[in-house]
């Protein structure tokens, strides 16, 4: 990576301008949005020459740093990448760069014990773990949750300066069920993160609606027009207020709470005390059969999926419709499971691959 960092700022700014399939950049758009991109996080408002991107573009497809970048000029004026799917940020870290981040995570390791780094935690033991792997060739000793195959998570720098600035953006977004994506001008208010994922929450521009759109579904990012006017949240809106009677990250602004009851069997009422799967959940009865639990939510589809994941071991006891649904939702997952269409054979206990362990 470039020591100088400046140079750093330039090469992530035209990395995302590269990758953003969403607009055509002409040498002269390059040379703006790099000029942007120093002036948010610098403060510096000094124009950067032709020169300097050319050398940038021209250092970036070289192997001096490393990167190798496939930059391409279509139609003797656009550049992109002619891989889709390149990043910089792909490159492998060098010594000197590990050295730095050891830096970074042994200062930040002496605010152990304040207040403001216990949400820090798990970032820094991520960090040194990385870190240690890397310079020592050694397997990891900590086995954090992952997921390999996640995308979207490129968008998440120029969404969290987007909203930091309080900007609108243009996005080119294609949902789950659509089988083409569309563009829009969306205010984003914060990230939300939820089992691995991550969403960007705020408005449509032509909507009042308050969505949450996944990382992973953004096909790209641009600049909204110039006379475009931020719409900031309401005052009285954050994520602990709006996540506040909600698992997960589907909330409703009609859907009331409702108290909802749930039996757990002995083998999971353990895991399920230990770790709630609500702030308001309490425990309430100890009975033969497991524990009942309580806890006040919007009866969304996170909450289902909860309940569902834990099969057997979790019985809904109120509110009826829950109750109800849960059970349709099962009797559907049974019937799937009845019959031997599938051409496998059903195994006796003795021949499970965990017999005998």
């Amino acid at each position: 990576m470039p020591t100088n960092r400046n140079a750093l700022i330039r090469y992530k700014t035209l990395d995302a301008c590269l990758r953003n399939r969403f607009r055509r950049w002409t040498l002269d758009d390059l040379i703006d949005h790099v000029a942007e991109a120093l002036y948010d996080y610098e403060g510096r408002d000094a124009g950067i020459s032709r020169r300097t991107i050319q050398a940038d573009l021209q250092m970036m497809r070289s192997d001096k740093l490393g990167y190798n970048a496939p930059i391409v000029v279509v139609e003797k004026k656009f550049y992109q990448y002619n891989d889709p799917d390149y990043s910089i940020t792909q490159t492998p870290l060098s010594a000197q760069d590990l050295d730095r981040m050891n830096e970074a995570v042994e200062m930040l390791k002496q605010f152990r014990g304040f207040s403001h780094f216990d949400q820090l935690t798990g970032v820094v033991q991520r960090l040194e773990e990385h870190i240690r792997t890397k310079t020592t060739q050694q397997p990891s000793v900590i086995d954090f949750e992952r997921n390999d195959h996640l995308r979207g998570l490129d968008w998440l720098d120029p969404l969290y300066r987007a909203v930091t600035a309080r900007q609108p953006i243009l996005l080119d977004y294609q949902s789950f069920r659509a089988k083409e994506s569309r563009q829009f001008m969306f205010h984003g208010w914060w990230l939300k993160e939820f089992r691995n994922r991550w969403f960007v929450v705020g408005q449509r521009q032509d909507e009042e609606q308050i969505v949450n759109l996944a990382l992973d579904r953004i096909r790209g990012i641009g600049a909204a027009p110039p006379e475009a006017t931020y719409r900031p949240a309401p005052d009285d809106l954050t994520p602990a207020t709006f996540y506040r009677d909600a698992i997960g990250v589907s909330v409703s602004p009609t859907m009331r709470v409702r108290t909802v009851q749930i039996l757990v069997s002995p083998e999971h009422a353990p895991y399920v005390e230990t770790k709630p799967l609500h702030p308001s959940q309490k425990l309430t009865e100890r009975r033969d059969d497991g524990c009942v639990f309580e806890l006040s939510v919007q009866l969304n589809f996170e909450l289902e999926r909860e309940i569902l994941g834990f099969g057997e071991g979790m019985t809904v006891l109120a509110p009826a419709w829950l109750r109800r649904r849960i059970q349709a939702r099962l009797a559907q997952a049974g019937r799937k499971y009845d019959g031997n269409d599938s051409g496998f054979t059903t195994q006796t206990q003795s021949e499970r691959p965990d017999a005998g362990l």
